[in-house]
């Protein structure tokens, strides 16, 4: 039986709204980090947003036309598979738009990998940072951002090069561009080339890259040969630079390299990135992603979001998306509220892998949600996209969550959450969705509830239930 006695607990619900989140447990006032400062000189956020929208003007030039002349419900015309534009298209964008197809698959690209343009299986629709692109500088940064983090992919790299060998140059390339950071002015790329062949020789100690055969007695070498594995590296890094001076992270020539305000500010962000992840809020970052939840349940949301962020920033986006949709899927039903408050703070990278879910009954009304705001719904609307059955299903899982991690006053209040306008008709369609906690949620309202009528009938609901009847 569930105790009368209200639990020692602080979780309460965000709102009394229809299908409020999955409710908070507070227990503690988050630390404040002061917030950290750029680099003396940084130009201020709206000056670096307008060279940001300076160096994507022709991307974004692409991505409305798309919206314009791309709509299925105008003429039905479409990118080809997987995002990529046909042949037909890129000669019709050519045309309207005074270009050359290969510069309108070029900026094409471009837009794909700021998020002005996203790709949804084998079709391409136009982003949220596009709707805002005018209006909201952070958007704007957030999506230079994203196309520097890409700068591998956004200049061919050499053909003839081992991928092992392009993919050392990529690891190592954040050391190099942290170093230009630090100088704060050119320098030459004989140093920069030192020091890429210094880091990718750590990589490959770290790999304990040795050989298993027997070891030949060394050939005598001259001394002024260079290590010809590293001499190799000499292309690849002009290919980075040249990569980097293609997105607007730096200015490449005359035998030295610079990087731009927003290349300089970009730097700065991810180091401060990786200092939130050294420096995780509520020590949860070497957590799974369940133990994690669990402890951000005791969190303020401004809290959580900011122990989400860094747990997020220490390990790659697909491995950490698959283990918050892993914790989503247990019996926990905060902890699956609190995964998808985790995936939020991810964003776009996590679309695929929600919009995965979206058959799994359990998962389905959270992802649902999650897409909606995803997709621009404000988020005190976004419950509209759900029916009135997965409403209800929500609406117990929430409940759940609340009889086992809150306080009973606060499960009665859950009832004013309910999208059905009278008690009757709720219980009637709570014994109609099936959800597996029906009975324990009834069990815990009525024991808490403090009219002894309503009680009354909500044990005889959850009796109805367990036994099967009617």
């Amino acid at each position: 039986m569930t105790s009368r006695n209200p639990r020692d607990s602080r979780l309460r619900l965000v709102s009394p709204r229809p299908l409020a989140a999955a409710p908070r447990a507070v227990t503690q006032r988050p630390t404040r980090r002061p917030a950290p400062r750029p680099p003396e000189g940084t130009p201020p956020p709206a000056e670096l947003a307008r060279m940001a929208r300076t160096g994507l003007s022709d991307a974004a030039r692409v991505a409305r036309w798309a919206d314009a002349a791309l709509r299925p419900v105008r003429d039905g015309a479409n990118p080809g598979g997987k995002g990529a534009l046909s042949d037909a298209t890129a000669e019709r964008a050519a045309a309207d738009l005074g270009l050359t197809p290969a510069q309108v698959r070029a900026d094409w690209d471009t837009a794909r990998l700021a998020g002005l343009i996203e790709v949804h299986g084998d079709s391409a629709r136009p982003g949220w940072r596009l709707r805002a692109w005018s209006r909201d500088d952070s958007a704007v940064l957030r999506g230079w951002v994203a196309l520097f983090d890409a700068w591998s992919l956004a200049y061919p790299e050499p053909a003839d090069r081992e991928p092992a060998a392009v993919a050392e140059v990529v690891s190592a390339m954040p050391q190099v561009l942290s170093f230009l950071q630090l100088s704060a002015g050119p320098v030459p790329v004989d140093q920069l080339f030192d020091l890429l062949g210094q880091r990718v020789t750590e990589l490959r100690t770290e790999r304990c890259e040795i050989s298993y055969g027997p070891v030949p007695d060394p050939a005598p070498e001259p001394a002024e040969v260079p290590d010809a594995p590293l001499a190799r590296l000499a292309p690849l890094l002009e290919w980075a630079l040249l990569a980097l001076a293609s997105v607007g992270a730096l200015t490449y020539g005359d035998g030295q390299a610079t990087l731009t305000p927003l290349g300089s500010w970009a730097v700065w962000v991810k180091l401060e990135q990786i200092c939130v992840a050294a420096q995780s809020p509520a020590g949860n970052i070497e957590q799974s992603a369940e133990d994690m939840l669990r402890g951000c349940a005791q969190l303020r949301p401004n809290a959580a979001r900011a122990e989400y962020r860094a747990w997020l920033a220490a390990r790659p986006v697909g491995s950490a998306v698959t283990e918050l949709i892993a914790a989503a899927r247990g019996e926990d039903a905060l902890t699956r509220g609190l995964a998808f408050e985790a995936l939020r703070v991810v964003g776009a990278p996590a679309e695929p892998d929600v919009r995965a879910v979206v058959g799994e009954t359990p998962l389905r009304p959270y992802a649902l949600l999650w897409l909606a705001e995803h997709d621009g719904h404000d988020p005190e609307d976004a419950h509209e996209v759900l029916t009135r059955a997965e409403s209800t299903w929500l609406w117990v899982d929430t409940a759940a969550a609340v009889a086992d991690h809150g306080e009973a006053p606060l499960l009665v209040r859950h009832l004013e959450s309910a999208v059905q306008p009278t008690v009757p008709a709720l219980l009637d369609e709570v014994r109609a969705v099936g959800h597996p906690r029906t009975v324990q949620v009834l069990v815990a309202l009525a024991a808490a509830h403090p009219d002894p009528a309503l009680a009354k009938a909500v044990r005889r609901a959850a009796f109805q239930v367990h036994t099967g009847g009617s």
